[in-house]
Protein backbone atom coordinates (compact mmCIF):
# COMPACT_ATOMS: atom_id res chain seq x y z
CA UNK A 1 0.00 0.00 0.00
CA UNK A 2 1.47 2.86 -1.16
CA UNK A 3 -0.90 6.03 -0.31
CA UNK A 4 2.03 8.51 -1.23
CA UNK A 5 1.33 7.67 -4.90
CA UNK A 6 -2.29 9.59 -4.70
CA UNK A 7 -1.60 13.30 -5.74
CA UNK A 8 -4.26 15.53 -3.96
CA UNK A 9 -4.52 17.87 -6.77
CA UNK A 10 -4.74 15.32 -9.59
CA UNK A 11 -7.81 14.25 -6.71
CA UNK A 12 -9.34 17.34 -6.45
CA UNK A 13 -9.69 17.64 -10.13
CA UNK A 14 -10.24 14.91 -10.76
CA UNK A 15 -13.52 14.67 -8.41
CA UNK A 16 -15.02 17.71 -9.90
CA UNK A 17 -15.00 15.86 -13.77
CA UNK A 18 -16.55 12.52 -11.44
CA UNK A 19 -19.48 15.10 -9.93
CA UNK A 20 -20.01 16.70 -13.23
CA UNK A 21 -22.51 14.24 -14.77
CA UNK A 22 -24.35 13.84 -11.59
CA UNK A 23 -24.73 17.68 -11.38
CA UNK A 24 -26.41 17.86 -14.82
CA UNK A 25 -28.84 14.88 -13.68
CA UNK A 26 -29.73 16.20 -10.47
CA UNK A 27 -30.43 19.70 -11.69
CA UNK A 28 -32.80 18.67 -14.39
CA UNK A 29 -34.54 16.54 -12.00
CA UNK A 30 -34.76 19.33 -9.69
CA UNK A 31 -36.91 21.55 -12.22
CA UNK A 32 -38.87 18.80 -13.03
CA UNK A 33 -39.67 17.83 -9.48
CA UNK A 34 -40.58 21.88 -9.07
CA UNK A 35 -42.71 21.40 -11.60
CA UNK A 36 -44.84 19.14 -9.68
CA UNK A 37 -43.42 15.67 -11.93
CA UNK A 38 -41.78 12.85 -10.73
CA UNK A 39 -40.29 11.57 -13.24
CA UNK A 40 -37.92 8.56 -12.03
CA UNK A 41 -36.45 7.58 -15.52
CA UNK A 42 -33.41 9.87 -14.90
CA UNK A 43 -31.57 6.53 -15.54
CA UNK A 44 -33.06 5.77 -18.76
CA UNK A 45 -32.55 9.28 -19.80
CA UNK A 46 -28.68 8.87 -18.78
CA UNK A 47 -27.74 5.76 -20.52
CA UNK A 48 -30.40 7.33 -23.81
CA UNK A 49 -27.48 10.52 -24.03
CA UNK A 50 -24.82 8.30 -23.34
CA UNK A 51 -25.15 6.39 -26.69
CA UNK A 52 -26.60 9.23 -28.85
CA UNK A 53 -23.67 11.22 -27.93
CA UNK A 54 -21.07 8.76 -27.92
CA UNK A 55 -22.87 7.48 -31.43
CA UNK A 56 -22.51 11.36 -33.08
CA UNK A 57 -19.17 11.93 -31.78
CA UNK A 58 -17.78 9.06 -33.51
CA UNK A 59 -19.64 9.53 -36.83
CA UNK A 60 -19.07 12.87 -36.91
CA UNK A 61 -15.73 13.32 -35.22
CA UNK A 62 -17.18 16.45 -33.10
CA UNK A 63 -17.73 15.99 -29.46
CA UNK A 64 -19.66 19.38 -28.96
CA UNK A 65 -22.00 17.77 -31.92
CA UNK A 66 -21.96 14.34 -29.66
CA UNK A 67 -23.57 16.57 -26.41
CA UNK A 68 -25.90 18.65 -28.90
CA UNK A 69 -27.30 14.41 -29.77
CA UNK A 70 -27.37 13.53 -26.12
CA UNK A 71 -29.23 16.12 -24.75
CA UNK A 72 -32.24 15.56 -28.02
CA UNK A 73 -31.94 12.27 -26.96
CA UNK A 74 -32.44 12.44 -23.57
CA UNK A 75 -35.26 15.32 -24.42
CA UNK A 76 -36.72 13.09 -26.62
CA UNK A 77 -36.85 9.90 -24.29
CA UNK A 78 -38.18 12.44 -21.77
CA UNK A 79 -41.30 13.20 -24.45
CA UNK A 80 -42.27 10.10 -24.40
CA UNK A 81 -42.73 10.36 -20.67
CA UNK A 82 -44.12 14.06 -20.60
CA UNK A 83 -46.90 12.35 -22.75
CA UNK A 84 -48.10 9.50 -20.79
CA UNK A 85 -48.12 11.37 -17.77
CA UNK A 86 -49.59 14.98 -19.40
CA UNK A 87 -51.78 13.50 -21.45
CA UNK A 88 -52.76 10.10 -20.99
CA UNK A 89 -52.36 10.66 -17.18
CA UNK A 90 -50.64 7.61 -16.81
CA UNK A 91 -48.73 6.94 -13.17
CA UNK A 92 -45.65 9.15 -12.95
CA UNK A 93 -43.71 6.63 -10.63
CA UNK A 94 -44.46 3.24 -13.47
CA UNK A 95 -43.66 5.54 -16.39
CA UNK A 96 -40.57 6.80 -15.11
CA UNK A 97 -39.68 2.88 -13.68
CA UNK A 98 -40.96 2.02 -17.19
CA UNK A 99 -38.43 5.10 -19.22
CA UNK A 100 -35.52 3.31 -17.19
CA UNK A 101 -36.05 -0.08 -18.65
CA UNK A 102 -36.91 1.40 -22.02
CA UNK A 103 -33.71 3.16 -22.12
CA UNK A 104 -31.39 0.63 -20.91
CA UNK A 105 -32.65 -1.89 -23.47
CA UNK A 106 -32.77 1.02 -26.16
CA UNK A 107 -28.87 2.36 -25.32
CA UNK A 108 -27.90 -1.85 -25.24
CA UNK A 109 -29.45 -1.80 -29.12
CA UNK A 110 -27.72 0.87 -30.36
CA UNK A 111 -24.43 1.07 -28.85
CA UNK A 112 -23.75 -3.09 -29.72
CA UNK A 113 -21.63 -1.55 -32.56
CA UNK A 114 -19.93 0.70 -30.66
CA UNK A 115 -18.16 -1.61 -28.43
CA UNK A 116 -13.90 -1.12 -28.08
CA UNK A 117 -14.53 2.16 -30.10
CA UNK A 118 -12.51 5.27 -28.91
CA UNK A 119 -14.22 8.62 -29.32
CA UNK A 120 -12.83 12.01 -30.35
CA UNK A 121 -11.31 14.19 -27.47
CA UNK A 122 -13.09 17.17 -26.24
CA UNK A 123 -9.98 19.54 -25.70
CA UNK A 124 -9.66 21.43 -22.15
CA UNK A 125 -10.36 25.67 -21.85
CA UNK A 126 -6.78 26.93 -22.49
CA UNK A 127 -6.67 29.93 -19.68
CA UNK A 128 -3.33 30.63 -19.98
CA UNK A 129 -1.43 32.11 -17.11
CA UNK A 130 -4.38 30.85 -14.67
CA UNK A 131 -3.21 27.36 -15.36
CA UNK A 132 0.08 27.92 -13.89
CA UNK A 133 -1.15 29.21 -10.93
CA UNK A 134 0.07 26.88 -7.69
CA UNK A 135 -2.44 25.16 -6.79
CA UNK A 136 -5.54 26.54 -7.99
CA UNK A 137 -4.72 26.36 -11.75
CA UNK A 138 -4.15 22.46 -11.85
CA UNK A 139 -7.36 22.15 -10.14
CA UNK A 140 -9.79 24.45 -11.26
CA UNK A 141 -8.32 25.45 -15.07
CA UNK A 142 -7.85 22.56 -16.30
CA UNK A 143 -11.06 21.29 -17.38
CA UNK A 144 -13.20 20.65 -20.49
CA UNK A 145 -16.08 23.10 -21.24
CA UNK A 146 -18.72 20.92 -20.21
CA UNK A 147 -17.65 20.98 -16.73
CA UNK A 148 -17.97 24.80 -16.31
CA UNK A 149 -21.14 24.64 -17.71
CA UNK A 150 -22.88 22.35 -15.53
CA UNK A 151 -21.22 24.53 -13.02
CA UNK A 152 -23.14 28.06 -14.61
CA UNK A 153 -26.16 25.56 -15.33
CA UNK A 154 -26.64 25.54 -11.24
CA UNK A 155 -26.01 29.29 -11.30
CA UNK A 156 -28.47 29.79 -13.81
CA UNK A 157 -31.10 27.55 -12.53
CA UNK A 158 -30.82 29.01 -9.38
CA UNK A 159 -31.39 32.93 -10.07
CA UNK A 160 -34.33 31.84 -12.42
CA UNK A 161 -36.23 29.80 -9.84
CA UNK A 162 -35.27 32.81 -7.23
CA UNK A 163 -36.00 36.01 -9.26
CA UNK A 164 -37.75 35.47 -12.19
CA UNK A 165 -41.73 35.15 -13.53
CA UNK A 166 -40.64 32.17 -15.01
CA UNK A 167 -38.81 30.33 -11.91
CA UNK A 168 -42.30 32.05 -9.78
CA UNK A 169 -44.50 30.40 -11.97
CA UNK A 170 -42.78 26.88 -12.44
CA UNK A 171 -42.47 27.30 -8.56
CA UNK A 172 -46.32 28.13 -8.21
CA UNK A 173 -47.63 25.05 -10.77
CA UNK A 174 -45.53 22.60 -8.70
CA UNK A 175 -47.22 24.17 -5.25
CA UNK A 176 -50.62 23.89 -6.50
CA UNK A 177 -51.27 23.31 -10.21
CA UNK A 178 -55.04 23.84 -9.35
CA UNK A 179 -54.16 27.35 -8.33
CA UNK A 180 -52.34 27.98 -11.57
CA UNK A 181 -54.70 26.53 -13.59
CA UNK A 182 -57.23 29.05 -12.07
CA UNK A 183 -54.93 32.09 -12.70
CA UNK A 184 -54.65 31.21 -16.06
CA UNK A 185 -51.35 29.11 -16.48
CA UNK A 186 -50.93 26.11 -18.80
CA UNK A 187 -50.15 23.36 -16.32
CA UNK A 188 -49.68 20.79 -18.58
CA UNK A 189 -47.67 23.11 -21.18
CA UNK A 190 -45.30 24.31 -18.54
CA UNK A 191 -45.11 20.55 -16.79
CA UNK A 192 -44.14 19.04 -20.39
CA UNK A 193 -41.45 22.01 -20.71
CA UNK A 194 -39.77 21.52 -17.77
CA UNK A 195 -39.59 17.14 -18.32
CA UNK A 196 -37.75 18.35 -21.76
CA UNK A 197 -35.45 20.06 -20.04
CA UNK A 198 -34.71 17.43 -17.31
CA UNK A 199 -34.11 15.27 -20.22
CA UNK A 200 -31.85 17.06 -22.18
CA UNK A 201 -29.50 18.18 -18.70
CA UNK A 202 -30.01 13.94 -18.38
CA UNK A 203 -28.87 13.06 -21.62
CA UNK A 204 -25.93 15.66 -21.13
CA UNK A 205 -24.83 14.21 -18.16
CA UNK A 206 -24.93 10.18 -19.56
CA UNK A 207 -22.66 12.23 -22.45
CA UNK A 208 -20.27 13.55 -19.91
CA UNK A 209 -19.62 10.11 -18.68
CA UNK A 210 -19.27 8.65 -22.30
CA UNK A 211 -17.13 11.41 -23.91
CA UNK A 212 -15.26 12.93 -21.02
CA UNK A 213 -14.79 10.73 -17.74
CA UNK A 214 -14.75 7.11 -19.29
CA UNK A 215 -13.84 7.57 -23.00
CA UNK A 216 -16.11 4.88 -24.53
CA UNK A 217 -18.56 2.90 -24.26
CA UNK A 218 -20.43 0.07 -22.58
CA UNK A 219 -23.55 -1.69 -21.57
CA UNK A 220 -25.01 -0.04 -18.70
CA UNK A 221 -22.22 2.47 -17.85
CA UNK A 222 -24.33 5.27 -16.09
CA UNK A 223 -24.34 2.28 -12.93
CA UNK A 224 -26.70 3.65 -11.34
CA UNK A 225 -26.11 7.48 -11.16
CA UNK A 226 -29.34 8.31 -12.15
CA UNK A 227 -31.07 6.99 -9.41
CA UNK A 228 -28.70 8.99 -6.90
CA UNK A 229 -29.63 11.73 -8.38
CA UNK A 230 -33.19 11.04 -7.72
CA UNK A 231 -32.11 10.80 -3.91
CA UNK A 232 -30.21 14.05 -4.30
CA UNK A 233 -32.50 16.40 -5.38
CA UNK A 234 -34.20 15.38 -1.75
CA UNK A 235 -31.13 15.21 0.21
CA UNK A 236 -30.79 19.24 -1.37
CA UNK A 237 -33.63 20.03 -0.41
CA UNK A 238 -34.54 21.06 -4.02
CA UNK A 239 -32.22 24.05 -3.73
CA UNK A 240 -29.54 24.11 -6.95
CA UNK A 241 -26.78 24.87 -4.79
CA UNK A 242 -26.93 22.35 -1.82
CA UNK A 243 -27.75 19.75 -5.29
CA UNK A 244 -23.92 20.86 -6.16
CA UNK A 245 -22.15 20.16 -3.14
CA UNK A 246 -23.69 16.71 -3.05
CA UNK A 247 -22.88 16.06 -6.38
CA UNK A 248 -19.22 17.23 -5.34
CA UNK A 249 -20.05 14.69 -1.95
CA UNK A 250 -20.61 11.53 -4.45
CA UNK A 251 -17.77 12.51 -6.59
CA UNK A 252 -15.12 12.79 -3.93
CA UNK A 253 -15.53 9.51 -2.60
CA UNK A 254 -15.97 7.96 -6.26
CA UNK A 255 -12.57 9.87 -6.85
CA UNK A 256 -11.19 8.32 -3.37
CA UNK A 257 -12.07 4.95 -3.93
CA UNK A 258 -10.33 5.18 -7.23
CA UNK A 259 -7.13 6.41 -5.77
CA UNK A 260 -7.34 3.76 -3.04
CA UNK A 261 -7.92 1.14 -5.44
CA UNK A 262 -4.29 2.59 -7.16
CA UNK A 263 -2.29 2.71 -3.77
CA UNK A 264 -2.91 -0.89 -3.42
CA UNK A 265 -5.20 -0.62 -0.07
CA UNK A 266 -5.87 -3.93 1.43
CA UNK A 267 -9.51 -3.52 1.05
CA UNK A 268 -11.69 -5.98 -1.35
CA UNK A 269 -12.08 -4.19 -4.79
CA UNK A 270 -16.00 -4.59 -4.27
CA UNK A 271 -15.79 -3.03 -1.09
CA UNK A 272 -14.68 0.38 -2.56
CA UNK A 273 -16.79 0.56 -5.80
CA UNK A 274 -19.62 0.10 -3.36
CA UNK A 275 -18.47 3.07 -1.09
CA UNK A 276 -19.71 6.33 -2.94
CA UNK A 277 -23.04 4.81 -2.31
CA UNK A 278 -23.21 3.54 0.89
CA UNK A 279 -21.69 6.35 2.05
CA UNK A 280 -24.09 8.78 -0.02
CA UNK A 281 -27.29 6.35 1.57
CA UNK A 282 -25.57 7.37 5.13
CA UNK A 283 -25.47 10.97 4.39
CA UNK A 284 -28.71 11.45 2.87
CA UNK A 285 -30.23 9.54 5.90
CA UNK A 286 -28.21 11.78 8.85
CA UNK A 287 -29.40 15.16 7.43
CA UNK A 288 -32.80 14.00 6.15
CA UNK A 289 -34.22 16.45 3.97
CA UNK A 290 -36.41 18.83 5.05
CA UNK A 291 -39.85 17.35 3.85
CA UNK A 292 -41.89 20.36 4.04
CA UNK A 293 -39.06 22.04 0.73
CA UNK A 294 -41.14 19.77 -1.06
CA UNK A 295 -43.56 21.11 -3.71
CA UNK A 296 -47.00 20.30 -2.47
CA UNK A 297 -48.16 18.91 -6.53
CA UNK A 298 -45.40 16.71 -6.31
CA UNK A 299 -46.20 13.17 -7.93
CA UNK A 300 -49.72 14.28 -8.04
CA UNK A 301 -51.81 14.09 -11.71
CA UNK A 302 -53.65 17.16 -13.06
CA UNK A 303 -56.86 16.36 -14.84
CA UNK A 304 -58.07 19.82 -15.97
CA UNK A 305 -57.85 20.52 -19.49
CA UNK A 306 -55.86 22.65 -20.17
Amino acid sequence: MDLSAINPLLFVAGFLVAATPLIFAAIGELVVEKSGVLNLGVEGMMITGAICGFATAVETGSPLLGFAAAAVGGAALSLLFAFLTQVTLANQVASGLSLTLFGLGLSALIGQSYVGIKPPRLGDIDFGPLADIPVIGPILFTHDIILYLGIALVAGVWAVLKFTRAGLILRAVGESHDAAHALGYKVKRIRTAAILFGGACAGLGGAYISLIRVPQWTEGMTAGIGWIALALVVFASWKPWRALLGAYLFGGITQLQLNLQGAGVAIPVEYLAMSPYIITIIVLVVLSADKSAAPASLGRTFHASN
